[in-house]
């Protein structure tokens, strides 16, 4: 999971030793990383290797669990095995799950099996700890989702492109809404529109281009980070039309690249500044209306995609690692505290 990548390569390895899973070929910085030890899992049948690192591993603190048959199973024997590892759980978007068309009934009840049973929660935006509150009457910390912002970096020097272009990257399901780029080309056929990512909606937005033929609109794909890069870099402006989220990396990395936003004002991004660096929206049509403006006003996007990358650096991974750190801190402390 690249936000745990990102914390585990930047904790101090002089002070915190890390056991974690790996299936792929592992992050280079978690592999040069001193004090660190690889899990290799299958790519079957993983649930008895994780299983059982949860239960014998020597660990102190279980960070960034997930949703898993694994997990589920852990939680049940911890609580009579009397287990004093501390499990810290991370909420990354908003929690009336009810209202979200990509999560199943059966992916809520394991959500509430697993990961909200934690010792300690931590949502990563202040809109995202309101939500578990309202809905699930539980109570978290604040530690923010972070970007690299020394990678994604501006290119303000870049030749300016001959037609403008609208960027999205994300998920293609339903509550990412990416097909809302399409109605956007469709209107502004003087731009051009890239969407980044894969997912369920792929072939309907394939056979949605062929049909309305929306020669303006390029399917990218999924893209490594530094191919994502590049895109954002040569970007005039990030679309994000999302309507169900926590706080999203790719508005974040937009905006280090030097991006104006556009989102929608539903989950109350803090990474986007309305009308500073760049706007939130209540509803489709204002969407486009902001569209609409940034395409016609060369100058608001530059200084939009300025204030933007000075305002993404507050959400650089080096901080919020040390206020991951401090968390660890306490958490271990209390836990001290109790054993004694």
């Amino acid at each position: 999971m690249g936000n745990a990548r990102e914390i585990i390569s930047r904790l101090d390895p002089d002070v915190f030793h890390v056991s974690t899973f790996v299936l792929d070929p592992p992050d280079p910085r978690i592999t040069a990383r001193k004090n660190t030890r690889l899990i290799q899992l299958p790519r079957r049948r993983q649930t008895v290797r994780i299983l059982s690192e949860f239960l014998w591993g020597t660990h102190d603190l279980l960070f960034y669990l997930k949703v898993s048959p694994a997990s589920r199973i852990y939680m049940n024997l911890r609580q009579k095995w009397r287990d004093r590892r501390v499990t810290i759980g991370t909420i990354e978007s908003q929690c009336n799950v009810q209202d979200e068309p990509d999560v199943t009934s059966e992916g809520v009840r394991y959500w509430r099996q697993t990961v909200l049973r934690c010792d300690r929660l931590y949502s990563n935006s202040p809109f995202v700890q309101s939500s578990l509150q309202e809905e699930f009457g539980l109570g978290s910390d604040v530690i923010r989702t972070g970007a690299d912002t020394k990678f994604f970096t501006p290119a303000w020097d870049r030749r300016k492109n001959s037609r403008l272009r609208v960027l999205y990257a994300g998920s293609l399901c339903t509550r990412k809404q990416p097909q809302v780029m399409l109605s956007a080309a469709a209107r502004f056929p003087e731009a051009d529109f890239r969407i980044v990512g894969k997912g369920a909606l792929e072939n309907e937005i394939t056979s949605r281009i062929a049909r309305e033929r929306l020669t303006n609109v390029t399917l990218v794909g999924a893209l490594q980070p530094d191919k994502l890069r590049e895109e954002y870099r040569q970007a005039d402006i990030f679309l994000f039309p999302s309507i169900f989220e926590g706080s999203p990396k790719v508005i974040v990395e937009a905006a280090a690249c030097g991006l104006p936003i556009i989102a929608r004002d539903s989950y109350q991004p803090e990474t986007v500044l309305h009308g500073v660096t760049g706007f939130q929206a209540n509803s489709e049509e204002e969407l486009y209306s902001f569209l609409s403006l940034l395409l016609q006003r060369p100058d608001l996007r530059m200084q939009m995609g300025r204030a933007g990358r000075e305002h993404s650096q507050k959400f650089d991974w080096d901080p919020i690692t040390r206020d991951w750190e401090s968390a660890f801190f306490e958490a271990s402390s209390a836990k001290l505290r109790k054993a004694s």
